[in-house]
């Protein structure tokens, strides 16, 4: 049909694409009957390992843009999920394990900052397919593989804590919509984007960084002896380097 020709309708199903990947993270978790102390802290630090992977590759593509816009992206980014936790702070969530599908509040903290890291890699796809549209499918198509290890990420964190298989690939994907839905006006005002992409991907970051020392790593060492963790993080950082540097990012 040739509405599919149209150069935005591309850029949306390239973009949904690359959210839709996500929920491939979760699928290991089908075949896992029994989740113990030991696996929940290996999940733990390995879900810490992929953040901070992630952390200092969204640093690093800040930096090439504009560095101290990154770091204002990053304090911010900061400042924000501390108010955030600090709110939700002995508060009541009634409701909250039929809406996650687990118990733990911290998990709505973590999917937020998931979600707020894909509005960047939306700008990115967007900014990149206004490049070439060439550019921009192997841009979108590098993201979406590079999604499938953060919806492992958010499942490692979900299901081991309650969350059903099937909910975390839904919160997976969930965790990326922004994707498609900000590569589009990313894609038609590229230079306004490209401007502030530098904040968000800081943002994104420093959001992230403080999930991995405020929480993960903390309960991680609850189950788990501190050189385990330890090797686990740093495995899993590894893994996620080699991933990256393979995809060309």
């Amino acid at each position: 049909m040739e509405w599919i020709d149209l150069p935005v309708v591309q850029v949306f199903i390239y973009a949904l694409i690359t959210a839709l990947a996500t929920g491939l993270g979760a699928l290991p978790f089908f075949f896992i009957d029994k989740i113990s102390d030991s696996f929940l802290g290996k999940s733990n630090a390995v879900a810490a390992g992929l953040m901070l992977a992630a952390s200092y590759s969204l640093i690093f593509e800040g930096y090439n843009e504009s560095e101290w816009m990154t770091i204002a992206g990053m304090l911010a980014g900061v400042i924000l999920v501390v108010l955030a936790n600090n709110w939700l702070e002995g508060r009541s969530t009634p409701g909250l394990e039929d809406v996650v599908g687990g118990k733990r509040k911290q998990m709505l903290i973590f999917l937020g900052i998931m979600t707020v890291h894909s509005f960047a890699e939306g700008v990115s796809v967007g900014v990149s397919f206004a490049s070439t549209m060439e550019f921009g499918a192997f841009i979108a198509i590098a993201i979406a593989i590079h999604n499938i290890p953060e919806g492992l990420a958010i499942s490692l964190v979900m299901v081991p804590n309650g969350t059903s298989p099937m909910k975390a690939i839904g919160w997976s994907i969930f965790s990326s919509l922004p994707q498609p839905l900000m590569a589009i006006p990313a894609f038609l005002f590229v230079e306004t984007f490209r401007e502030y992409l530098p904040f968000g991907l800081g943002f994104a970051a420093g959001a992230m960084i403080w999930m991995v020392f405020a929480d993960l790593v903390p309960e991680a060492l609850e189950k788990c002896k501190p050189h385990t963790i330890g090797l686990w993080v740093t495995l899993a950082i590894l893994g996620m380097s080699a991933f990256q540097i393979l995809l060309g990012r």
